[in-house]
């Protein structure tokens, strides 16, 4: 069997921030330059081992591309290093960009998600062997959930002629609805390519524009691109197909995704990829970023539709998915030689990027361990160390046992440097410091409930003349100092 060696190539630490704003130099220190050692050796060893082509791999955090590198090949005969600019095809990660225009659309009120798409495809039609169903939403093509075919109604992934807009809605009648919509979750390329279709309806410019000037102009993403020109195409790492028995691996065609272009047809690199995805980390108000606004995104990083296993969900264009004490979004691609893996962690405002030129290779694998490796390690850096509160003297007068018309007693006590709330609750909790609610000073005499059981509301410590405490309002209710 014939193999290829692969050294460890072109390292690059990209140090750009991506929105002007600063961070501790994580590139510099001396745990994250140990850890990407280790972490350069195992990927090197991955590609040794598995055979792989090339792979770029980018780590984001926050607004910052903190590290990116290019491993193996773009090209194997010609020994053209993979680089973080190799173009790659980035397939179904494409589909995150068209839910990004819809709700750029939504959030301007051109559209609702709960709107049947009949409303901008009114040429839409397929057989209906549910006739009691509801109509098919835009919602429903967001979390695949429409229960529309997996693929239009032509063997494109066999014969690689994929079809025109115009030709799938042609087709559409001949297709059946595998699914009563709202019932299942489907992953349908056809839902996603007919979502483009109402990008382009509804915006009144083509799909690819829209993308361009709404999406990759404002993120300064210059090397991404919804078609390719014959000129551009060259540009493109080599596609290759899985390992054959004997070792060899044959060049893929290029795929003109035509119809399905908003589902699989987006091409970019890990440079561009990272502004997209500090995009998500964000949460300006919309006419500031010209994208999304933060309530936007995150609610596109929520679960709208639970998978059974309770593990792992449909956001709006995402997975979600649980990975330990994490919960992790992204999406993944896969088209003729190019796999691709974007996976981001918005509690941690860390994100990974992997492109791969193979159709054997698992970015989802890679994405998984980096994320494992760095998370933590980058959090360590870039969280100040925890400053022990200081007991205010002022705290004292609130001390005390007090109760309520039901006859629970709650006591104010200093816990760990705090003042809290320790309710007296039956039956009592399992854990001794179970009902403990942090109170979080913000302003006379009144208190944040904070903590793991803190719900928010206010705690207002009413005075007497005398500076005693006369009752306490918890939210709404009061409680009174016991005799």
């Amino acid at each position: 069997m014939k193999r290829f060696f692969f050294p460890l190539l072109i390292f690059v630490l990209l140090t750009f921030p991506l929105a002007g704003q600063s961070f501790p130099d994580i590139k510099k220190n001396n745990d994250f330059l140990s850890e990407v050692k280790v972490l350069e050796t195992w990927i090197g060893s991955q590609l040794q081992y598995r055979n792989l082509p090339g792979v770029a791999v980018g780590i984001v955090y926050d607004q910052e591309l903190v590290y990116a590198k290019g491993f193996g090949y773009a090209d194997i005969q010609k020994k053209t290093p993979v680089t973080p600019r190799s173009l790659f095809r980035i397939a179904s990660n494409t589909k995150t960009f068209t839910a990004t225009a819809i709700m750029q659309l939504r959030d301007e009120g051109k559209l609702r998600l709960d709107d049947p798409i009949e409303k901008y495809l009114p040429g839409f039609t397929i057989q209906e062997p549910y006739p009691d169903a509801p109509e098919i939403t835009v919602f429903n093509l967001l979390t695949h959930t429409s229960g529309l075919p997996r693929e239009a109604g032509f063997p494109y992934w066999t014969d690689r002629k994929f079809p025109t807009m115009k030709e799938i809605l042609e087709k559409l009648p001949e297709q059946e609805m595998i699914y009563p919509p709202g019932t299942k979750y489907k992953y349908s390329n056809l839902g996603m390519a007919l979502l483009g279709e109402i990008v382009s309806v509804v915006s009144g410019m083509p799909y690819d524009r829209y993308i361009s000037e709404n999406i990759l102009t404002p993120l300064g993403m210059s090397h991404t691109s919804v078609f390719l020109s014959d000129k551009e195409r060259q540009k493109l790492v080599t596609p290759y197909s899985h390992r054959f028995p004997d070792g060899s691996r044959r060049i893929m065609p290029f795929t003109d995704a035509k119809g399905l272009a908003s589902a699989a047809g987006i091409t970019s690199c890990v440079e561009d990829l990272a502004k997209y995805v500090s995009l998500q980390f964000r949460d300006d108000p919309r006419d500031k970023n010209h994208v999304l606004s933060g309530y936007t995104l995150a609610e596109m990083h929520r679960i709208h539709w639970l998978r059974p296993g309770w593990t792992s969900g449909i956001g709006l264009g995402f997975r979600v998915w649980k990975d330990g004490d994490y919960t992790v979004v992204g999406h993944g691609g896969w088209v003729a030689g190019n796999r691709s893996q974007i996976s981001f962690i918005p509690d941690e405002k860390m994100g990974v990027i992997v492109l791969t030129n193979a159709d054997d290779a698992s970015p989802s694998f890679f994405a998984d361990h980096i994320l494992e490796l760095m998370v933590p390690l980058i959090h360590k850096i870039v969280t100040p160390p925890v400053k022990e509160p200081e007991v205010d003297p002022g705290w004292m007068k609130y001390l005390g046992i007090y109760t309520d018309p039901s006859w629970y007693d709650t006591k104010v006590m200093i816990y760990k440097n705090r003042l809290v709330l320790d309710n007296y609750s039956y039956p009592p909790d399992d854990q001794p410091d179970g009902g403990i609610v942090i109170l979080t000073p913000i302003g006379k005499d009144t208190f944040r409930m904070d903590g793991p059981n803190g719900n928010g509301e206010k705690v207002i410590f009413i005075m007497d003349k005398n500076d005693r405490v006369v009752k306490v309002k918890v939210g709404e209710n009061y409680i009174f100092p016991k005799k």
